[in-house]
């Protein structure tokens, strides 16, 4: 049975006046499903004989109902709360629903605001994204697709406008960093290699007979190394920092052993809560966990405590270790650079993110950069999803291991 005919079955049992309720359930069960919440058609017949079951009298036992066959996961509860509210709120704007999605939303100037992607699903296609400021009306895009437009590889984060940030976040979301598998300590049962297993060997001659029993073998094993991520949240920082966690939520969640610290004037390893799987509770732990986001940055002093607390709970097993700065030090790179060869030590391999990179002009003349250029693996810029981009490529060839030939570098 479909939704459209359990609702209209529905609509049969509870009468005419409650007829047009079945379809409100169903409407409000397309608007998860296009906010993300994993709903089908199972869940809408689920959904229609749970308020059959209840009624509509009590209000609370209504939205219990719903909650218990349509939330599956405990991250799903805050979105579902905020959609339940918004619509079924005003009895009136439900009678003019001819369609499966919210024409139009008013939204009091008083009320929290809301996930993009809660407020895109009300709304139909083809809706403006923004609406004017001042405006009483709320206007958003309901689909969810994001621009392929060249200019946004190339656009640098702290130029774009806010339509332009919602498509990139949208596409930070798709990224993907690849890391090459390494070889490890750990062996595996082989049918070949160079490694004789003579456990196994010996075992099987046991159980020969005196007949002549093969050499059995073992091969070693390739692992994706930890990914370790040590972000700047200074207030030069602050633009690139806020689009990268997009990116980093996105790669936390993909694949295990990968672990996000930030540091401005202190330290704060954000792993736990960007391990949510919703980017929008993730981003509001993360907000919540640190401290001093635009603040000063002491980048020798939080290395330091990452290499006393840090380096030898995730710098193992050869560490990648993706450091997102700008090198500008409130301590003049006091300390700097003995923190950044032992950190450089402590891993595998060390890379550099650096907006500042973007100049074509960039010379190496802070204190900090100097101190920190001399022991890092790769260099490279972040500043777009270009760069991004780039930044998958450059992890799966080696190191260079060259020293950086830049202005400034050598000099006093």
């Amino acid at each position: 049975m479909s939704s459209v005919s359990a609702a209209a079955t529905l609509g049969m049992t509870l009468g005419a006046p409650r007829g047009r309720l079945a379809d409100n359930v169903l409407y409000f069960v397309r608007v998860l499903r296009a906010a993300g919440l994993p709903v089908g058609p199972a869940k809408v017949i689920d959904a229609l004989a749970a308020v059959e079951a209840v009624g509509v009298d009590n209000r609370t036992d209504f939205r219990e109902a719903l909650a218990a066959v349509l939330v599956s996961r405990h991250e799903h509860q805050a979105l579902f709360e905020q959609a339940f509210d918004l619509f079924w709120r005003n009895p009136r704007l439900l009678e003019r629903l001819l369609s499966a999605l919210l024409p139009r939303l008013r939204a009091p100037s008083n009320e929290p605001d809301l996930p993009a992607r809660l407020a895109q699903a009300m709304l139909p296609p083809g809706a403006p994204q923004n609406a004017p400021p001042g405006s009483e009306d709320l206007e958003l895009d309901a689909t969810f697709t994001f621009s392929a437009r060249e200019v946004l590889q190339k656009k640098d984060f702290a130029t774009m406008s806010a339509d332009e940030l919602a498509d990139v976040r949208r596409m930070l979301a798709r990224l993907k960093l690849p890391l090459p598998r390494r070889v490890v300590r750990r062996t595996r049962a082989a049918p070949r290699g160079h490694l004789v297993d003579l456990r196994a060997t010996l075992r099987g001659m046991a159980g020969a007979s005196g007949a002549i029993a093969p050499l059995r073998f073992r091969a070693r094993q390739r692992r994706t190394p930890p990914l370790v991520v040590l972000c700047d949240v200074s207030g030069s920082m602050d633009r690139y920092a806020r689009m990268l966690l997009h990116f980093l939520h996105a790669i936390t969640n993909d694949r295990h052993r990968v672990h996000v610290l930030t540091f401005g004037t202190r330290l704060t390893n954000i792993t736990r809560a960007l391990r949510h799987r919703d980017v929008d509770v993730a981003l509001a732990r993360v907000t919540a966990a640190v401290g001093d986001w635009a603040g000063g940055t002491r980048i020798g002093t939080c290395l330091a405590e990452f290499n006393r607390r840090w380096s030898r709970r995730l710098l193992g097993q050869n560490a990648v270790v993706l450091l997102i700065s700008d090198g500008l030090d409130a301590d003049a790179g006091e300390g700097l650079a003995f923190e950044a060869e032992r950190l450089a030590k402590s891993c595998d391999r060390l890379v550099w993110l650096n907006p500042l990179l973007r100049y074509a002009g960039f010379e190496a003349r802070p204190a900090g950069i100097r101190a920190l250029l001399p022991h890092v693996d790769d260099f490279l810029p972040v500043h777009n999803l270009e760069s991004l981009r780039d930044l998958a490529s450059a992890l799966a060839q080696p190191p260079v291991r060259e020293p950086l030939d830049l202005p400034g570098l050598t000099s006093a």
